[in-house]
């Protein structure tokens, strides 16, 4: 005999299934997701160790004395041949007025010289020797060779002077300034710094594993520690090599090794440059700011089309080795390999 479950009792066992289903199925789906994430994760090339970085300027006098003006401020942007400051010019003046005298005395020297050689060279063998005439051209071209020099030295007195104006090389900003007027101007030492405004890149420092997915020319995105704003740019270069640590000898001139964990294997990190695209008005850069860099490995290449390839400069054809060709083959030029040099640093 066959007992029949009422129908309420499996709307009740569908009732209480439902649940457990659902929550099944979300679980499936969050570990789905999940494990995409993770795996768009570890493809893409990004870093969170990325920094700001621009040249810096260092404007040294290369002449001496006291700083008499001082026509710029700390942090003050100023362009391309802008007055940075005014070395004394009073002894420079003095030594150009001398030297303009020394070039009219030796020109009067000259002039002198070279006629009393031509009124030699024009007597006859009775009125005057020949070891006579060879001695006044000898003079004469000595004089000459005395104004040349003496032209020298004025030319030399002028730029010292114009050095005396010492004026921005870049269109940037002034930073850190400790000179003041009054100071002493030393020739060759450092007087302030200038930022220059127009190079500014990020170097974000990617881990061994994802070199292979960057490409010169790749968009990335870099955000700034300091703005919520991601700022465009691209991949234009990569780095061919770090320090090697276990290179550098001791003082006995053995190689130094550090020991490492077999069974750990670190990821070396190699510099990645990325120039920003457009900066906005609202973000100011500022070289040593912090960036996280993500590139898209498939996006389109901008700039550099031809990949990294033409990163890599021709060799002149003298320097590129040709390998012996078979009898009855011409030779013909083998490219070199460029491949990354090993490098070795802390993750």
């Amino acid at each position: 005999m066959t007992v029949t479950e009422p129908a309420s009792d499996r709307s009740v066992s569908l009732g209480k299934m439902l649940p457990i289903l659902f929550t099944l199925c979300a679980l499936g789906a969050a570990a789905f997701l999940g494990w995409r994430m993770w795996q768009s994760y570890m493809e893409t090339p990004w870093t969170r160790d990325g920094t700001v970085r621009a040249y810096v300027v260092t404007v040294t006098p290369q002449v001496s004395g006291r700083i008499v003006q001082l026509s710029v401020k700390a942090d003050q942007f100023v362009r391309k041949g802008d007055l940075l400051m005014m070395v004394e010019q009073d002894d420079y003046q003095i030594a150009l007025a001398n030297a303009e005298a020394a070039v009219a005395q030796a020109k009067a020297n000259l002039d002198n010289k070279q006629a009393e050689s031509q009124r030699r060279a024009e007597l006859n063998a009775i009125a005057v020797s020949k070891e006579e005439q060879q001695t006044y051209a000898a003079a004469a071209a000595m004089a000459e060779a005395a104004y040349q020099q003496a032209l020298a030295n004025r030319d030399k007195a002028k730029l010292d002077l114009s050095r005396t104006r010492i004026v921005s090389p870049v269109n940037g900003y002034i930073t850190n300034l400790l000179t003041q007027p009054g100071d002493y101007a030393t020739s060759g030492e450092r007087a302030l710094s200038v930022i220059d405004s127009d190079s500014f890149w990020v170097d974000g420092y990617f881990e061994e594993t994802v070199l292979e997915g960057i490409r010169l020319g790749a968009p990335a995105s870099v955000s700034l520690m300091a703005y919520s704003e991601p700022l465009a740019g691209h991949v234009i270069g990569i780095g061919r090599g770090i320090a090697v640590s276990n290179a550098e000898p001791d003082a006995s001139g053995l190689a130094t090794v550090n020991p490492i964990f077999t069974w750990v294997r670190l990821a070396q990190r190699v510099p990645v440059r990325v120039a920003l695209d457009n900066v906005p008005p609202s973000v100011r850069l500022a070289a040593g700011l912090t960036a996280s860099i993500s590139i898209d490995r498939n996006g389109a290449l901008i700039g550099n089309t031809a990949g990294e390839a033409l990163a890599v400069p021709p060799l002149p054809a003298e320097a590129v080795p040709v390998a012996p060709a078979p009898v009855g083959q011409s030779s013909a030029a083998s490219a070199p390999s460029h491949l990354p040099a090993g490098a070795t640093g802390s993750p």
